[in-house]
């Protein structure tokens, strides 16, 4: 039995916002979408989906606890296009794990965190 992908749902506030968002700052593409019941959006190999809200009367704000982590090549330049651009969760920094990383929120409150593994020498 495999496991073939792991594809994060975000309940989101407004779709189009939501779609430009992750278009106009992380250069992802939507590739498919039903109005604004739903999209799929993908960059290189990241897919997420997102969805309208569910349970709003229960949870009025979109919760998440953790954060999407996504793996790049090029910190250094991810960090310089987006550090001035949007919200900053935490600043570019050298792990003692091993991983050279930066978080972000998107526009509705989600940390997405970008790593990159450091060279060893």
């Amino acid at each position: 039995m495999a496991f073939n992908a792991l594809v994060p749902t975000l309940e989101v506030e407004n779709m189009d916002e939501t779609i430009a968002f992750y278009e106009s700052y992380l250069d992802f593409k939507c590739v498919s979408r039903e109005e604004n019941h739903w999209a799929f959006i993908k960059k290189d190999d990241v897919e997420i989906m997102l969805s309208s809200r569910f349970n709003k009367d229960e949870f009025p704000k979109t919760v998440f606890t953790g954060g999407l982590y996504i793996y790049v090549d090029d910190i250094d330049v991810i960090w310089q296009i987006l550090k001035d651009k949007v919200d900053i969760s935490y600043p570019l920094e050298n792990f003692e794990y091993g991983m050279r990383e930066f978080a972000i929120y998107d526009n509705n409150g989600y940390r997405i965190q970008f790593g990159q593994e450091l060279e060893t020498n």
